[in-house]
Formats: structure tokens, C-alpha cells, sequence
């Protein structure tokens, strides 16, 4: 559907949760290196995966003493906040596997703090970017995704891994992975579910298709240089083509 971009679609958000659960399940379990390491996003599409993910049979399955999460970015609130990815991803997901998590201090402006902690925790590297096994990402109806969002300073960092992103048309500030550390991934997983973001779907997908550039919206500077990018769809977001 979209140049370089695989496309997996759905019939409910559900299936789509469900789909991803078992795909990163069988990967955990193959994967001899450790850790697994994953970067974990916000929303609510993800929020399911994480349930998912805590319920039987995948805390079994999944060999969580050898996983390592992290987190693709975070509102500039401490972890107790109802706002906070790992606050939500917390009560879903970390309160109920013994995966070892390592949440973004947003609220202290340490963007420095996580890119060493990044640097220090994985010990692969492509372009000179730690190299994370599966990167999840959402996608919003501006066509941000991570706290990549339109017109902010982020989307021009080529260097650090990790910065602080101010978002005016937000009036706040957030912590983010940059393009560099999202296309060293060597998968990238897209999840979008709903009507609502099915013009935005449609959107980045035709620009794709078409090799726009510069990338019109932020979601299309994810471009892995070795890896994978799948987007991961229901048929609510897909639309009628699907």
C-alpha cells in the first residue's frame, strides 16, 4: 500500500492487539539474545496489547526475565500522573510480568539521563544508534507519532537519541526518540486502529506510495535503514480499500 511500508490489516482493533501479542510473543521466545528489548508506546491500541500481553497465555509463554523495555516517549508528568505512557503501560502490562522496564524521567527534562541509559543497556549498533529489537509506534490524526510531532524542532535532530520536544500547538513539552534511534530498530511496528485516523492512514500511505519528499508528515520519517516496517491496521483505519 505504501513504498517500503508492509501492511497487515484487521477486522476489529481487538484482532489487531491480538495479532501483535503473538508475533512478539514467538519472537521473545526465539530470540537467543539478551535482553529482548522492546520501546513501548502510549495510547489505547497499545494499552489492549499490554493487557493482552499480561493475561494467559502470554505471561506464561513469554520469557519475561529476558526482556527489556523501554519507552518510545513521555508526557512531561511523574509516573503516578494518569497521563503517563508508563504510568498506563504500568498498571496494564509491567505490574504483572517480571520484565525489566526502564521508564523516561520527562518530568526532570533528563532527556541526557535516557540516551545514556540507552547507550549503557543495548549493546548493538547500526549507524551508531543502539539497536532495538521491535520499536512499537503509534499514529496520531496529525500524522505524529512518538513525540515527533508536525513542525517541532525533533524532527530535525540527527545526533542525540533522546531529546526533549517542545509542541507548541500542545503548550507542552515531551521526551522523545529521535529518527536516528527509531531507524536503527530492526522492526518498527505502526499500530493504528479507528475511523478517526483512517484519513491520516490514507494520507501517509498514497505520500509513500508517491516517494513524497521531504516526508510530509512525521510518521514517514520512520524509514529503518536494515529493519522492517510494518503497519499494523483495522479495517476502521484502513478504509475501504482494505
Amino acid at each position: 500500500m505504501g513504498a517500503g511500508i508492509q501492511t497487515k490489516i484487521f477486522e476489529t482493533g481487538e484482532a489487531l492487539a491480538r495479532a501483535v501479542a503473538e508475533d512478539l510473543g514467538a519472537l521473545a521466545a526465539a530470540t537467543a539474545s539478551t535482553p529482548f528489548t522492546i520501546a513501548l508506546s502510549g495510547g489505547s491500541t497499545p494499552k489492549r496489547l499490554y493487557e493482552i500481553l499480561a493475561a494467559s497465555p502470554f505471561r506464561e509463554r513469554v520469557p519475561w526475565t529476558r526482556v527489556e523495555l523501554f519507552f518510545g516517549d513521555e508526557r512531561r508528568v511523574p509516573p503516578e500522573h494518569p497521563d503517563s505512557n508508563f504510568g498506563m503501560a504500568k498498571r496494564a502490562l509491567l505490574d504483572h510480568v517480571p520484565a525489566k522496564a526502564h521508564r523516561m524521567r520527562a518530568e526532570h527534562d533528563d532527556a541526557d539521563g535516557y540516551a545514556r541509559l540507552l547507550g549503557e543497556r543495548i549493546a548493538r549498533r547500526r549507524n551508531d544508534a543502539p539497536v532495538l529489537d521491535v520499536v512499537l509506534l503509534g499514529l496520531g490524526e496529525d500524522g505524529h507519532t512518538a513525540s515527533l510531532f508536525p513542525g517541532t524542532a525533533a524532527l530535525g535532530e540527527r545526533r542525540r537519541w533522546v531529546v526533549m520536544n517542545d509542541v507548541p500547538q500542545l503548550r507542552t513539552r515531551r521526551m522523545t526518540l529521535t529518527y536516528p534511534v527509531l531507524n536503527a530498530a530492526d522492526r518498527v511496528w505502526v499500530l493504528s486502529a479507528g475511523a478517526g485516523k483512517r484519513p491520516m492512514v490514507a494520507a501517509c500511505l498514497a505520500a509513500a506510495a508517491r516517494g513524497d519528499e521531504p516526508p510530509p508528515h512525521p510518521v514517514l520519517g520512520v524509514r529503518p535503514t536494515d529493519g522492517e516496517l510494518v503497519w499494523f491496521l483495522d479495517k476502521a483505519a484502513a478504509g475501504p480499500t482494505a
